[in-house]
C-alpha cells in the first residue's frame, strides 16, 4: 500500500498524509519555528515531526492535536482539505474516515470544521478493539473534552483513575490532565467527542 495513504478495516475513504504534512510545515515556517522547537514543545522527536511533515507516517490524534496547539491553529485546519464554511452538510455516506494509527488505539472522523467563533471540534473516535490496541500511555492536550459513548464500552483512564463507560454514558473533563480511552473488549467502541477550546486560554 502506498505509504502516502492509509485505509481502515472497513475500506472507508483515505486521507492524504502529504496534505497534512504540507500544512503543518507551511504553518511552522510561517511562524519561523524550527522542527526541533516544535518537537520539543510537543514532547516528540524531531525525526517523527520530520516524517509527519514529509507525509511518511500517520499520527495519533493526540500528536496532531499537540502540534496544532504549538502552531496555534485548529486541529480541523490541519485535517480538513476544504476551507471553513458557514454551513457544513456532511452526509454519512460522504464522510471520510480520518485515520491516525490503529495500533496506537484510535481512528477518527472529523464531523465538521471547527468554527473560529465557537472553538468546538466535533469528532467520532473509533477505539481500536482490545487485541489490536497497543497504546498504554495517557496523553494530554489544551482543549476541554466532552465525550458520549455511541457504541460499545470503554474504560476512561483519567488523572490516575479508571471509569467504566458504556453506550449512552457521557463525560466532560479537562484535556490538560492525563487521559486515555481503553477498549473493554474486541468489539471496539465509537465515542462522539467534542474538543472545546477554553476562551480563557
Amino acid at each position: 500500500m502506498n505509504n502516502k495513504y492509509r485505509r481502515n478495516r472497513g475500506e472507508r475513504a483515505t486521507i492524504n498524509l502529504d496534505h497534512i504534512g504540507k500544512k503543518i510545515k507551511e504553518m511552522r515556517l510561517r511562524k519561523k519555528l524550527t522542527q526541533q522547537q516544535v518537537a520539543d514543545e510537543c514532547g516528540i522527536s524531531k525525526s517523527l515531526l520530520s516524517k509527519i511533515e514529509n507525509g511518511q507516517t500517520a499520527s495519533a490524534i493526540a500528536t496532531l492535536s499537540k502540534i496544532s496547539d504549538v502552531l496555534e491553529v485548529p486541529l480541523s485546519w490541519v485535517l480538513e482539505e476544504k476551507p471553513e464554511q458557514d454551513l457544513v452538510l456532511l452526509p454519512k455516506a460522504k464522510r471520510p474516515s480520518k485515520i491516525g494509527d490503529e495500533n496506537m488505539g484510535y481512528s477518527y472522523e472529523l464531523l465538521a470544521n471547527r468554527s473560529q467563533y465557537t472553538g468546538i471540534e466535533p469528532t467520532i473516535i473509533h477505539v481500536t478493539p482490545k487485541d489490536m490496541n497497543l497504546r498504554e500511555d495517557t496523553y494530554t492536550h489544551s482543549q476541554d473534552e466532552f465525550i458520549y459513548i455511541l457504541e460499545g464500552a470503554i474504560y476512561l483512564l483519567y488523572n490516575g483513575e479508571k471509569h467504566y463507560m458504556e453506550k449512552g454514558d457521557s463525560a466532560y473533563f479537562q484535556g490538560s490532565k492525563p487521559h486515555l480511552f481503553v477498549p473493554v473488549n474486541n468489539d471496539g467502541a465509537e465515542v462522539l467527542t467534542f474538543f472545546i477550546t477554553n476562551p480563557m486560554d
